[in-house]
């Protein structure tokens, strides 16, 4: 197990935290493979009523680590056991019939914006950002956010948002209809704790009857997580993705012929 995640159980909460600070909680395969098992835990311990993502530190997670990504690009999977560590975390979240709480206290970029969709509740502090620059990196939406965003914020919105990367200040997401909540930074991390509290005091079937009348397409979801990730594993091996890269690693525009 890596100490990059930390999963921690109290009052029937579990909380997962990101925590790779000096790297703004980057998410490796490793990392992810971890949290795979934790939320596949979760939705099997009886005990656990509410299950919390949090960031360490400054960043609630500043995406995928991409030199991890690159080196990983070429992995090839037959069946659900063997897919990558990333992947099954995405089945882990899709899949997981009890609440899932997103305490977005910072930016939450590419799938730090893309796992929130998967969250009953997404709660930001007031410094938070939000953005989704796959775009500029020569990728395209995953964890089936071309389907989640648009029917979050609408489609003019959802394209802002893909198709110029930019950021999202907390307020405006919360205005979108992004984020079910804003709380100043310095009450945060308390009351976050307080609502996941009241969610995992709530009466645990009637949660999952109520989680899934609110989520009605999850069949149309693993369709377009499994499109979008074809796509996106065939854009991690092309020269766009080696130019934004390269681009970024050198602190200059992309160039794109």
């Amino acid at each position: 197990m890596t100490d990059r995640i930390r999963i921690e159980h109290a009052n029937r909460v579990t909380t997962i935290t990101m925590a790779r600070p000096d790297k703004k909680n980057a998410l490796t395969q490793e990392m992810y493979g971890v949290m795979a098992n934790a939320v596949n835990a979760y939705g099997t311990d009886d005990e656990a009523r509410a299950l919390m993502f949090i960031g360490e530190g400054d960043y609630f997670t500043s995406g995928n680590d991409l030199n991890d990504f690159a080196m990983s690009a070429n992995r090839q999977a037959t069946d659900k056991d063997e897919l990558p560590p990333v992947v099954q975390f995405l089945h882990a979240i899709k899949d997981c019939e009890k609440p899932m709480i997103a305490a977005v206290n910072g930016p939450a970029i590419g799938v730090g914006l893309t796992l929130t969709l998967h969250c009953d509740l997404v709660y930001a502090a007031q410094s938070a950002t939000f953005a989704a620059p796959f775009v500029k990196l020569g990728l395209v939406p995953e964890a089936a956010s071309s389907l989640l965003l648009p029917a979050a914020i609408g489609l003019a919105n959802a394209s802002d948002v893909f198709m110029t990367g930019r950021i999202l200040a907390a307020d405006e997401a919360l205005r979108m209809g992004l984020v079910s909540r804003v709380f100043a930074d310095s009450d945060f991390v308390a009351d976050t704790q307080a609502l996941a509290a009241i969610v995992a005091q709530a009466a645990p079937q009637a949660m999952r009857h109520t989680k899934a009348l609110l989520r009605t397409q999850t069949d149309k979801v693993g369709e377009t997580m499994t499109a979008e990730s074809v796509i996106f594993a065939d854009q991690l091996r092309s020269p766009e993705f080696m130019e934004s890269v390269a681009a970024m690693t050198q602190k200059r525009a992309a160039v794109h012929p």
